[in-house]
This record gives C-alpha cells, structure tokens and sequence, in this order.
C-alpha cells in the first residue's frame, strides 16, 4: 500500500475511535499489534495484542465517562509504512481538565494498523490527569 492509503487507513481509525465503532476498528487494527502510552500514570504501559490494545482504549473512554476525545488535525506520511496522526486530546475526569497535543507513530502493513507509540506534547499534564 502506498503512503495516501496508509493515511487513509489512520484516518479512519480516528474517526472510529471517537465513535467508539470496536467493529471498524476490528478491521482496521491487526490482532498483534502493539500500543504503548508513555509517562508515569496508571495507564501508562506497553500493550500487546489487539484486546489489549482496545482494553486501553476502553479505559480512555470509561475513565472519562466517554468525554475523550483525539481530535485528529493532521497526518505525516513515510514511503516505510510509518503515519503520523497529530491530534489534540480533551477529556475530564474527577473534576479534571484534559486539554493537550499528542502525536502517535503508527506503522502500518497490509492496510492494518500493527503499532501505535503516543508521544504528548505536555506528558506531565496527561500525566496528572490520569493519576
């Protein structure tokens, strides 16, 4: 697949992501792949394998009573498969504000999304957020 269509591919998984469609996201995420939250909180960690990685999905959207959201402003592309989704997270959660950058690393193969690494713009504020 070319970078247009691996764009595409992240695309979409944004889009389910914040319509917490688990059907689309099945089709679009393999299920090896591997996520990995940085930082010092209680969900940061390494998740391999797709139920894991939605079980941390689930988590951005349970913990936070469905308030989150990855609000997708722009996408880099590489010739190797790598896409880059730029986004911005809001969410509140016990009378906290969530209000910040984020970009992920994705690689992509076969049109299926097979890692996920976030990098956050303020990691000390998802941090406190989430702890």
């Amino acid at each position: 697949m070319g970078a247009h269509a691996n764009a595409e591919v992240v695309r979409r998984g944004y889009a389910a992501f914040n319509a917490a469609d688990l059907a689309a996201l099945t089709e679009l995420i393999d299920e090896n792949a591997s996520w990995h939250t940085p930082g010092h909180s209680p969900i940061a960690g390494h998740y391999q394998g797709r139920d894991a990685v939605f079980g941390q999905f689930g988590r951005y959207g349970g913990d936070t009573g469905g308030t989150f959201v990855a609000e997708l402003e722009q996408v880099f592309t590489s010739d190797d498969g790598r896409v880059i989704g730029l986004h911005h997270n809001r969410a509140e959660r016990n009378g906290k504000q969530l209000d910040t950058g984020c970009c992920i690393v994705f690689e992509i193969e076969d049109g299926r999304i097979r890692s996920g690494r976030e990098h956050f713009f303020d990691l000390d504020n998802w941090d406190e957020f989430w702890s």
